[in-house]
């Protein structure tokens, strides 16, 4: 058996925690639903959150290609496709899902829930996304824009950092490919602290010798870190 469905009160909540607010419940309602709920509730007439996942996975891939544009306008298409990728990667998203506790708000069949379900990444991005598609249906792009917005700005900080490092990465496989004909990989080493605030720990590998650690808010961004100490490392070391 399923939960219960949410209820009025739920809903407000789930609403107010993700800092927007729905002219039409039936949206919201659908956005929160995963497909293990009305797979055990056929005599519940839910539409599961699949179609405005589709949709607002198409919305946030214009929305964020917007912003940066507007806020990288020296950056080449390849790095603003790249960065764009970082973003809307699932991680990316889930993070922000975290953020505003979405899984705690989640419509979810008792097996999805019992194993993980309101903490499980896809999940998370999935819904997020499926909010952005309701809330473009409710009330348009233009509050979807501000609503994505309020995510990217807040982090933006972060997203100048994974461009500025980006090139180190970059950097660091161009120079131990033309020195010891070797391609850097990267391992997580430790992550610490609760679920909407992890922080990882990286090192990059040139063969089996660690080059360089770094430590960030995501995987991705301590790897570039990591690269960065490598390159330090290396530069000092001539």
């Amino acid at each position: 058996m399923a939960e219960a469905d949410l209820s009025e009160q739920e809903l407000a909540d789930a609403q107010a925690a993700a800092r927007l607010r729905m002219h039409d419940g039936a949206l919201l309602r659908e956005a929160l639903t995963h497909p293990s709920y009305p797979n055990e509730t056929p005599h519940i007439d839910i539409p599961d959150n699949q179609r405005l996942e589709f949709l607002g996975d198409a919305l946030i891939d214009l929305l964020v290609a917007e912003w940066l544009y507007a806020r990288y306008p020296d950056a080449s298409e390849g790095e603003l496709t790249g960065l764009r990728a970082q973003i809307v990667r699932t991680e990316g998203l889930a993070s922000f899902a975290l953020e505003i506790d979405l899984g705690r708000h989640l419509l979810l069949g008792r097996g999805e829930a019992a194993s993980g379900g309101r903490e499980r990444a896809a999940n998370l991005c999935a819904a997020f996304e499926a909010l952005a598609g309701a809330l473009y249906l409710d009330q348009g792009i233009d509050a979807a824009r501000r609503w994505l917005l309020t995510f990217l700005e807040q982090h933006a900080t972060e997203i100048d950092g994974l461009r500025a490092s980006k090139d180190a990465k970059s950097l660091l496989q161009e120079y131990t490919q033309s020195t010891v004909h070797i391609t850097p990989t990267y391992r997580i080493v430790r992550d610490e602290g609760p679920d909407h605030a992890k922080v990882f720990t990286a090192q990059v590998l040139v063969g089996d010798e660690v080059w360089g650690e770094g430590t960030g808010s995501s995987k991705q961004a301590a790897e570039q870190l990591a690269a960065e100490e490598a390159l330090r490392t290396r530069r000092a070391q001539r």
